[in-house]
């Protein structure tokens, strides 16, 4: 689309000495490419060398190719994609603002749809999705899609509320797993799938000081129940709209002004200025090592000396 990379000097805020273990400094902060209106859902595509994300505004994909290095775009009236992942076949699974919807991009290209409905009821705006060990599909459901016309299409909460929930592909089973947060967001599995983690976001649109920015932690249990709630980290400037944890359990999550790093016990190890305001990450590259950034109308990178965490029990 024109644009050409830049990189500059990379500046951390060290905040414990464990994050400079964590940085590849000799990089730099990369920006890959640009043209986006407000960047969300990067994901890197292992057998393309290539990564996706949402300009959700934009209503399309856009893509940056490893070969080429330049920033293309993948699709169009793609009606609002949000957060995407692979799922254990290596398929894309992608949050759908507009359809209200969770699909998944078959091999032959074509979409389907594989839950939109919570019992008689709509979901709002399925915002952001992982992918358990066992193929259950987590995604979290608040508002944005209904409430910003920009992103979606004006509507009702026909369940009168923002739930994270889960689905199984193979039977059609969807269960309510996390209902305490006001508005659920980004959401990761710790590398053991024994903590999942959630943010709540409600204090992005609130302007009497209201809401919520902070990132919450819950017990899985042997059965995929979520237990024992409670506040992991309070983001900011900011909110924590987008995140995922590393191989050792570290959570790297956007915020208003940067990267923020936080080890499993809750403590921020540091910080990664970036620009523009960032909305997701995430790893990827040959090695997952590179840390991808999706930040308002751009794309970034960060070369890391850790690697995205592959949930398994």
């Amino acid at each position: 689309m024109g644009d050409v990379p830049v990189r500059e000097a990379l500046e951390v805020l060290v905040e414990d000495p464990g994050f400079t273990e964590l940085i590849d400094s000799r990089y730099g902060l990369e920006r890959l490419g640009g043209g986006a209106t407000w960047s969300e859902g990067p994901l890197w595509l292992p057998g393309e060398d290539a990564v996706i994300w949402s300009d959700i505004p934009g209503n399309r994909i856009l893509r940056w190719s490893a070969a080429t290095a330049e920033v293309t775009v993948d699709r169009t009236d793609v009606e609002f994609t949000n957060g995407r992942t692979l799922d254990r076949q290596g398929r894309v699974v992608t949050c759908s603002h507009g359809r209200r919807a969770v699909e998944r991009t078959e091999p032959d290209g074509t979409t389907t749809v594989l839950v939109d409905r919570f019992g008689s009821a709509r979901f709002n705006s399925p915002n952001d999705v992982v992918v358990a060990s066992d193929d259950a599909i987590w995604f979290t459901d608040p508002p944005y899609g209904i409430i910003l016309p920009q992103e979606g299409h004006p509507g009702e909460r026909e369940y009168g509320a923002h739930h994270v929930f889960r689905f199984v592909p193979g039977t059609g089973e969807l269960t309510a797993v996390v209902v305490d947060v006001e508005e659920p967001n980004g959401l990761a599995f710790s590398p053991d799938e024994r903590r999942l983690y959630v943010s709540d976001t409600s204090a992005a649109l609130r302007t009497d000081g209201g809401g919520q920015h902070c990132i919450r932690v819950y017990d899985v249990s042997s059965d995929w129940e979520c237990r024992d709630g409670r506040v992991f980290a309070e983001v900011e400037p900011g909110v924590a709209d987008g995140f995922r944890v590393d191989e050792h359990g570290n959570v790297w999550t956007s915020s208003g002004d940067s990267v923020q790093v936080y080890a499993p016990d809750g403590t921020r190890l540091g910080k990664i200025p970036v620009p523009e305001k960032v909305g997701n990450v995430c790893f990827g590259g040959p090695d997952g090592d590179e840390l991808f950034i999706a930040a308002s109308t751009s794309l970034y990178r960060v070369r890391t000396r850790t690697r995205g965490a592959t949930a398994t029990r």
